[in-house]
């Protein structure tokens, strides 16, 4: 049995890998020190309580990612002659099913709060002798968790898509996406200011319903990677025109008459074969490896792919015929 190869990273993508890896660390060290100031200022604004716990989990795509940056990269094995690259899509299905349910409770909270009419109340805090409402305190405490990761998930997004890391994708989408959390948070415990008892809970609901949003759209995601669907664009967008590409490259080869990609995503790289229709109905081994090995250079996510010689390919749906 021949194992896959080991590194899935070429040089310059590697350069980048460890800029997200950097930006991953300060992430956990910028969102760790907005969860004390929060969890210090939050009272008993339940916007605020979902601001808090929206924050703590930020933590888990950006600590996934760097687990599974140490796990991807293990040397296959006997057992695990495919590698490890799949770690990545676990640590997608991880921090995506976390956000989902816990987007789900905490709407459910927040729903059930405004429903029984629940006032909040808060208090003041004595600060240099004199008396300070606690609201003023929340406000640039929310505006601290939201923004400068509004900045540092803008950061990620090139990278993601340059590293077709989904994970790194996800946590950028919810750090950009941090201004709404702040601004509902602001808005909820401006409203208990004015009287509106209603407001904190009606931003917690809006914070809740956002990351349950995120949960439902990378759960999908990630089950569809897992389930080796078609090859996506790291956004979510359509399908990555990769395996179009390959078939069309392979086709440009004199002795080849028709070609077919079937490929899948294991984490940032893709597995899978060409089947290749030779013209005359025979080829060489070398020919073969030779195509495999120019497949390797055309695309670095191209990892692992195997040429695989047929006799016909199914007009209907380009899958090769038993014949």
């Amino acid at each position: 049995m021949r194992p896959t190869r080991r590194h899935e990273l070429p040089p310059d993508k590697a350069r980048v890998h460890r800029r997200a890896s950097r930006l991953e660390w300060l992430t956990l060290v910028y969102l760790a020190s907005a969860i004390v100031l929060i969890r210090l200022t939050m009272g008993a604004s339940q916007a605020m309580k979902v601001a808090w716990l929206e924050d703590m989990l930020s933590l888990i795509p950006a600590a996934t990612f760097l687990v599974a940056a140490r796990l991807r990269d293990r040397a296959p094995d006997a057992e695990h002659p495919y590698g490890w690259h799949r770690s990545i899509s676990i640590a997608y299905l991880i921090s995506s099913v976390a956000l989902l349910v816990m987007g789900a409770v905490l709407l459910f909270d927040s729903v059930t709060k405004l429903i029984s009419f629940e006032h909040p109340t808060i208090g003041t805090v004595t600060l240099w002798g004199h008396h300070v409402w606690l609201g003023w305190l929340m406000i640039p405490a929310a505006a601290y968790s939201a923004f400068p990761a509004m900045v540092i998930g803008r950061m990620k997004l090139p990278l993601a898509r340059e590293l077709h890391d989904k994970v790194l994708f996800a946590d950028a989408k919810m750090n950009k996406a941090d201004w709404l959390t702040g601004c509902a948070a602001i808005a909820g415990v401006l409203g208990i200011a004015y009287g509106l008892w209603w407001a904190d809970a009606v931003a917690a609901a809006i914070i809740s319903a956002d990351i349950l949003h995120d949960g439902i759209s990378n759960v999908r995601h990630a089950f569809a990677d897992l389930m080796d669907t078609a090859p996506t664009r790291v956004d979510g967008s359509g399908r990555d025109p990769l395996p179009a590409r390959v078939e069309t490259e392979v086709e440009k080869l004199a002795w080849v008459e028709r070609a077919s990609a079937r490929l899948r995503e294991e984490g940032h790289v893709y597995f899978g074969e060409v089947f290749v229709v030779p013209r005359g109905g025979r080829v060489s081994a070398q020919a073969a490896d030779d195509v495999a090995e120019m497949l390797a250079r055309l695309d670095w996510r191209l990892h692992d792919v195997v040429v695989v010689p047929v006799a016909a390919l199914d007009d209907e749906d380009d899958r090769p015929s038993d014949g």
